[in-house]
């Protein structure tokens, strides 16, 4: 499963606004939790314009997280890109269609708020499990 940008920060940070199903599913062992380099490239971008903070350097916070928390890193695949070219713009923003042709190519669910992800062939995971 693919954990939106928005989902890995609230897991990452205990953060209440994160669904419980959603928290199950990503600290459930027998499921596989991944992110798109998408996403911490999104924090990033966040972090220097001054929306977002974090109280220690992004890369070294990245690093001990994923580690800690056996989240693996998707790698951005050509197919990935190339998904994007015929991808309808029900959702507009660059990070979530990257996130979405992701999850599309892959055939793997996403953990995400974000209800524009649900025109999409993914399986979005917020309040209910998968099997």
């Amino acid at each position: 499963m693919l954990l939106d940008t928005h989902a890995l920060l609230w897991f990452l940070l205990d953060d209440p606004k994160l669904s419980r199903v959603a928290r199950d599913v990503i600290a459930n062992a027998q499921h596989r939790p991944e992110v798109s380099p998408a996403s911490y490239w999104e924090i990033a971008i966040k972090i220097s314009l001054g929306k977002y903070e974090l109280r220690e350097p992004l890369g070294a916070f990245m690093d001990r997280e994923l580690a800690d928390n056996d989240i693996r890193i998707l790698p951005i695949l050509p197919r990935h890109a190339a998904a994007l070219t015929d991808l309808p713009f029900h959702h507009r923003d660059p990070f979530d269609r990257l996130i979405i042709a992701q999850a599309m190519v892959e055939g793997i669910p996403v953990v995400s708020t974000d209800p524009l992800f649900d025109p999409y062939p993914v399986r979005r995971i917020w309040e209910r499990r998968i099997s």
